[in-house]
């Protein structure tokens, strides 16, 4: 059997049934498919949820915009250009994104879009989410409780995912549950964020206590790149940490280190090559598949530098992510002035400019990498256990498990001082030991930078730790000479801090989506 990368080609001509519409939350059941006469058995629910994996796709062509563009790791690379590509980028860069900002709805649309696949998928399994509780029936297609057990698992962690992105770059989000005609849609209000984290955590829940909690290395070749229970256990451990509820995160860390059989990559490199897709670090990752499918990742050309022909990638780059360089000397340790080994792997350069490394590869065809995405990988849980046991001193368990991710990756081990401190533009205080409770924050989220650094996870750490406007306030006085005083039209780094407003967290909720609905008047997020 082959893995889910192999057979969601299958799932391409129903996936574009679910996905030709104009307006997320007011579309037809799919098109020229008749949901009770096609979901009837479980191939033909699995070849659905394929398709929503495939779903997956279209957020992450705009999810790194709405989340690494809003810290110090990445910008776009023209800062003298007024192309409304540019624009649009930089003011995600700059917190001057509006309600009417095309990839907010873009990402928006995407999103929604694949929760409503997602549903319908539930809804044949007779899956449904009443009161807090995920409530499991009879649905259209004929199945055995395994198969219904597994589907449904996958399909409410899918769910998940999506919602628990939503939350907490909208807030207060419409929450779905079950496939609604226009009418119904309209007459949708958005919920408080406390409703939405109950469904995430209920979907999560009802995951981990139905899909296969098979070890790594025993996962059968078909179910390489599924959603399991151990995803779903380190994804709600991740909610509960956003939830400021650390003591539910650490047995499900512990359960996932102790018993999944997945582990570190002996070097960093091999996370994200290629030839060692879904290793034993991924948990779980967006998959993609090169060779004109129409299911290649895009990030290559996306991410290369504009201009820069076949040097870098064949069919030229745009430059759309950019390292910055506050994350570039942040791999540097000032007392030796060398780079732990991630920066190679994360960061190039083609004549002087830097590119993102990361999820390069050679392409035949534009838009056509290989190259899988990774939404949780062990190193991320190993770090969310520090996170959740906080510091308990500097020979602690919490600061070894730092270490555990810098001495895979060649760099020394903190044994004095605040190690957040030596970026390269500020002074080092000549030692590197956590030994405050303040240091060891500053220094785990240090750590997470550099380790997870463009997989979008610094800004929902910035703001789960409460230190967002703080360190991009920072990073906008350090950066300013370098680039943001070339901006055009012109800024102030006053002007630039000015922006920065706690407000401006939350994204706008699409205009469009406010100005489309003739049922009711949705309240707009303050600020916009």
């Amino acid at each position: 059997m082959k893995s889910l990368k192999y057979i969601i080609i299958s799932a391409m001509v129903i996936a574009g049934g679910m996905t030709s519409c104009n307006k997320v939350l007011d579309v037809e059941p799919i098109s020229n498919v008749g949901t009770d006469n096609f979901y009837r058995n479980a191939a033909e629910v699995q070849t659905a949820l394929t398709g929503c994996y495939n779903g997956l796709h279209e957020p992450l062509v705009t999810e790194w915009m709405l989340t690494e563009q809003r810290t110090d790791n990445s910008r776009q690379n023209s800062p003298t250009s007024t192309a409304v590509q540019r624009l649009e980028l930089n003011a995600f860069d700059m917190y001057t994104q509006s309600s009417q900002h095309q990839q907010i709805y873009n990402y928006w649309i995407s999103v929604y879009l694949n929760i409503r696949s997602i549903n319908y998928v539930l809804q044949s399994l007779g899956v449904t989410y009443e009161n807090g509780q995920v409530i499991f029936g009879n649905g259209t297609a004929v199945l055995t409780d395994a198969e219904r057990a597994d589907l449904a698992g996958q399909a409410l962690f899918l769910r998940a995912y999506h919602y628990f992105n939503l939350v907490r770059l909208f807030g207060d989000v419409f929450v779905v549950t079950k496939p609604v005609i226009p009418q119904e849609a309209k007459q949708l209000g958005r919920s408080p964020m406390a409703d939405v984290y109950k469904l995430i955590v209920a979907d999560l829940n009802a995951a981990k206590d139905n899909l296969s909690q098979t070890s790594y290395g025993s996962i059968a070749s078909q179910n390489v790149g599924k959603a399991n229970a151990w995803a779903a256990k380190a994804l709600l451990a991740k909610v509960y940490l956003t939830l400021d509820q650390a003591g539910s995160a650490l047995p499900l860390l512990n359960d996932v280190i102790n018993n999944s059989g997945y582990g570190l990559e002996s070097s960093y490199s091999r996370v994200f090559s290629i030839d060692n897709e879904m290793n034993k670090e991924i948990l779980f990752a967006v998959r993609f598949k090169a060779g004109g499918l129409g299911l290649g990742n895009f990030m290559a050309n996306t991410f290369a530098p504009n201009s820069s022909g076949n040097a870098v990638v064949n069919g030229d780059g745009l430059g759309y992510n950019t390292p910055t360089d506050n994350l570039s000397g942040a791999y540097i340790t000032p007392t030796t002035g060398a780079s732990d080994q991630r920066k190679a792997v994360n960061i190039n350069s083609y004549s002087g400019r830097p590119y993102i490394q990361k999820f390069m590869s050679a392409v035949q065809v534009e838009n056509d990498a290989e190259n899988d995405f990774p939404v949780i990988r062990f190193a991320d849980v190993l770090l969310m256990k520090a996170e959740a046991i906080g510091y308990d001193g500097p020979a602690g368990e919490s600061v070894s498990l730092i270490n555990k991710i810098r001495e895979r990756a060649g760099a020394i081990d903190y044994d004095g001082g605040d190690f957040s401190k030596i970026f390269y533009k500020y002074a080092a205080d000549g030692s590197f030991s956590v030994q405050s409770e303040q240091a060891f924050w500053n220094n785990l989220l240090h750590e997470r930078r550099l380790e997870l650094a463009f997989e979008n996870q610094r800004f929902f750490d910035l703001v789960r730790t409460d230190k967002l406007l703080g360190t991009i306030g920072n990073y906008f006085e350090s950066e300013y000479q370098v680039h943001y005083r070339r901006y055009r039209p012109a800024i102030t780094v006053d002007a630039l801090k000015a922006n920065l407003t706690a407000e401006k967290i939350l994204l706008p909720i699409p205009q469009r989506e406010i100005d489309t609905n003739d049922q009711q008047r949705i309240p707009q997020n303050p600020g916009y």
